[in-house]
């Protein structure tokens, strides 16, 4: 019997500001990080084997098309890209803001119809600006349920497939 897949971290790495903390965690856990990048922007990775640099074509959706096929039952998508979460979500896959947010199935639905309501204000000119940016308390939170979420994906890949029940 093969072992289980262990859970990856799925990173959409060019607007990542928490890498440092993502190496850190897998570091301690034993996990792949998958940095992915459309090369948009410099991703250095750190000189780990555990980490892993990923460069897809040039393209608006590019990495998150990556990252949303690659994503498995125990995987753990860390973006601040809420239709990426749903695509990931969609697969069975963990997800995660990179503030903290744990993204589920219970408030994928109502952070989607926000961002549409955001974009169509922007659109008419009646809100501005974007979120707020890092600070040292979102690091903070991004830490601890990063390292819930990944005690949940490993619990989740030890428990292995559930045999279907006929009836």
């Amino acid at each position: 019997m093969d072992a289980p897949a262990l859970p990856r971290l799925l990173v959409d790495a060019d607007a990542c500001p928490v890498r440092e903390e993502i190496v850190r965690v897998a570091a301690r856990l034993g996990l792949q990080v998958l940095l992915v990048t459309n090369g948009a922007r410099p991703v250095r990775p750190p000189p780990v084997p555990f980490v892993r640099l990923v460069v897809v074509a040039e393209g608006a959706d590019k990495a998150d098309d990556f990252i949303a096929e690659e994503a498995g039952p125990v995987d753990i998508c860390l973006t601040a890209d809420i239709p990426l979460a749903a695509r990931c979500l969609a697969k069975d896959a963990f997800a995660l803001s990179f503030k903290g947010k744990p993204w589920t199935t219970d408030n994928i639905g109502s952070a989607l119809a926000g961002r549409e309501v955001a974009r169509h204000l922007r659109e008419i000119g009646v809100a501005g600006g974007g979120p707020a940016p890092m600070a040292g308390q979102d690091r903070s939170r991004f830490l601890n349920a990063l390292d819930t979420m990944a005690q949940a994906a490993l619990r989740k890949a030890r428990s292995g497939p559930h045999p279907a029940v006929s009836g």
